[in-house]
């Protein structure tokens, strides 16, 4: 039995695609069900397997898309695996962009399961993404005990939330210099792109967008939930600051008639956001905002005069990270707390350049990261030094849990203090 690990070729891009659930019309993971969404039914409906043509379509498009890197698993010429990753760019603490490879569309069919397919893609993923200058990987986790043994952890959370409309009073405030618009879909898809630009320079874990990222707006219904509103907001010169997309689904049963879903929304300042969920928190003849993908410390609930009001019905890790290139990630973000750390890193079994002690030494303008043969002030896990890369997480916790000893008196506090960020990192879409 001969296996191989390598990219399709075109002529195999077929076969690549019905390894993966989505091609197959098979079942994600977890149903989007009311636990997210906001009607009663599931949603997004499941797809059918899809058809010989629509894989040549998708074909095609990936292949000229400069940014996808399949990678398939042959077991005497079949294909019996298959992954990719998507070249992102993503925003770090201090505002900059690190490149990073997100992995997406992973599977193995259930007759080549258990025989280290999947460890051997990732190994040729890791490699391509380190030739690329990518130092570091993301994926949405879509069972959590699968990819912590690849050193993958979590590292942004996405929340969902409910508020009934007669508790979203809001404090007041001076008022709005702007105004607010209801759009069509064409208008719409001109706005997101600037708006989301603005906003991700400011917010570590935002992702930058694929070009076809907001092709599907439509304003079209979409079976009982009706079509997509959206809903802008233009500062005092004009310029849409703000952005939202909304729906009113029908629903059969009292309990959840009159419910506002807002899909997505983002605005480039204060005014805005505060402006935008003025009004989809008060819109006519409806009982109940839910929104869901939020982040976890969304500041709309700082606004009410009941903060209690606003309950979180739902939350789950979002996107899941891992350093491929230890000193190169970390001298490209920067530090809330100037200071040293000596570390040392013995379990990257994948990367083993990462495995050694490192000094970390950084200041307010610059951060350094190099070998050193000291003696180390802590010892980590690789999945503890992913998860807190982008700042999110409590060093303390993974301490009590095990993934991090400190060696001398202070290590842990000076290292909880460098790498935490406040807001906590969020990124509004998933790949």
């Amino acid at each position: 039995m001969e296996t191989e690990v390598r990219p399709p070729r075109r002529d195999e891009m077929a076969a690549y695609y019905r390894v993966l659930p989505f091609a197959n019309g098979l079942p994600k993971w977890e149903p989007e069900d009311a636990a997210w969404h906001g009607g009663p039914e599931p949603w997004p409906p499941q797809p059918a397997p899809l058809s010989a043509g629509r894989l040549e379509e998708l074909a095609d498009a990936d292949t000229r898309d400069r940014s996808f890197h399949p990678v398939a698993a042959f077991v005497d010429g079949r294909c019996v695996g298959a992954s990719a990753t998507l070249s992102f760019e993503v925003t770090v603490p201090g505002g900059g962009t690190v490149r990073m490879a997100g992995v997406t569309a992973t599977g193995v069919t259930a007759t080549h399961r258990r025989h280290g397919h999947l460890r051997e893609m990732m190994r040729a993923m890791f490699r391509g993404a380190l030739e690329r200058g990518e130092p570091l990987a993301m994926l949405s986790a879509s069972e959590g005990g699968i990819y912590g043994r690849f050193g993958f952890s979590p590292a942004t959370y996405r929340t969902r939330w409910e508020l009934a409309r007669h508790e979203a009073t809001l404090r007041p405030t001076a008022p709005d210099p702007g105004t607010l618009e209801l759009v069509d879909a064409a208008h719409a898809k001109g706005a997101w792109p600037r708006v989301h630009a603005a906003v991700r320079a400011h917010r570590v874990g935002e992702l930058s967008p694929h070009p076809t990222r907001w092709d599907g707006l439509s304003d079209e219904p979409d079976g009982t939930n009706g079509p997509l509103r959206y809903l802008v907001h233009r500062d005092q010169h004009g310029d849409v600051d703000g952005i939202a997309n909304f729906r009113l689904p029908w629903s059969p049963t009292a309990d959840h008639a009159g419910t506002l879903v807002v899909e997505a929304l983002e605005a480039t300042n204060p005014v805005a956001y505060r402006a935008l969920w003025a009004l989809l928190t008060d819109f006519d003849l409806t009982k109940r905002i839910v929104a869901p993908g939020r982040p976890r410390d969304e500041p709309l609930r700082w606004m009410l005069t009941n903060p209690r009001a606003m309950r979180v019905t739902r939350q789950t890790d979002n996107l899941w990270a891992r350093l491929l290139d230890v000193p190169q990630a970390l001298t490209q973000r920067s530090y809330a707390t100037p200071g040293a750390l000596r570390f040392t890193i013995d379990d990257d079994e994948m990367c083993p350049a990462n495995n050694g002690t490192w000094h970390l030494r950084a200041d307010d303008a610059t951060a350094t990261c190099v070998p050193t043969n000291d003696t180390a002030d802590l010892t980590l896990t690789l999945p503890a030094l992913s998860s807190l890369y982008l700042g999110g997480m409590s060093a303390h916790h993974f301490a009590h849990a095990g993934h991090i000893t400190p060696h001398t008196d202070g290590a842990l506090g000076q290292l909880a203090r460098m790498f935490r960020t406040d807001p906590e990192p969020h990124n509004s879409f998933a790949f």
